[in-house]
């Protein structure tokens, strides 16, 4: 005999009710992916300092240009609201206090992993193309490269590029502004 299994899908709003409601709190590290509510691993030293380092270089480069964002939510559908490690986005006078970025609004998410690497690359890539986020990079702590994706289609991204210790890189939006590898793995 057969079992199915149902699952009950969310969406956002659904999910932020639940937030409201108290049923999640500021201690689940959770996101909506999909329409499931997924447990996101912790955060370990080695992540942590990452961020923090992409977080500093970005505002020191970027800051009168976009507005940095660290570990906070964005809206990409009805039913998925991840938490990218750092997003790149438009500048807006409320700074998104009236909702969360949207796909026109952001310029470049990155993604930090050690221990993520299959969600990251199976999962939320193939949901940034599908979404249409122009540029998205992994930054991969165990190799020591950035995994940078561009040209989002429903089929996922038609470019990626792999840059190691020693090379440079630059944003889409931001060409004449390049960023160091090694200065994100210091």
């Amino acid at each position: 005999m057969t079992v199915q299994i149902l699952r009950k899908k969310f969406t956002v709003g659904q999910y932020h009710q639940m937030i409201e409601s108290g049923i999640l709190t500021d201690r689940d590290r959770v996101e909506l992916i999909q329409g499931d509510i997924i447990e996101m691993s912790s955060v370990g030293k080695r992540h942590a300092a990452c961020v923090d380092r992409l977080n500093e270089l970005f505002v020191l480069k970027l800051a009168t240009k976009s507005l940095i964002r660290v570990q906070s939510p964005i809206r990409l559908s009805d039913n998925s609201e991840p938490q990218p490690d750092v997003s790149i986005l438009k500048r807006r006078d409320d700074f998104y206090e009236g909702g969360h970025p949207t796909p026109t609004e952001i310029w470049a998410l990155i993604e930090v992993f050690d221990s993520t690497i299959d969600f990251d690359r199976e999962v939320k890539i193939p949901i940034y193309a599908q979404d249409n986020i122009s540029e998205v990079w992994l930054i991969n702590l165990n190799d020591s490269l950035i995994e940078c994706y561009r040209q989002p289609s429903s089929t996922g991204y038609q470019q990626l590029q792999i840059f190691n210790r020693g090379e440079s890189l630059t944003f889409q939006s931001f060409p004449n502004i390049a960023v160091n590898v090694d200065h994100i793995f210091s």
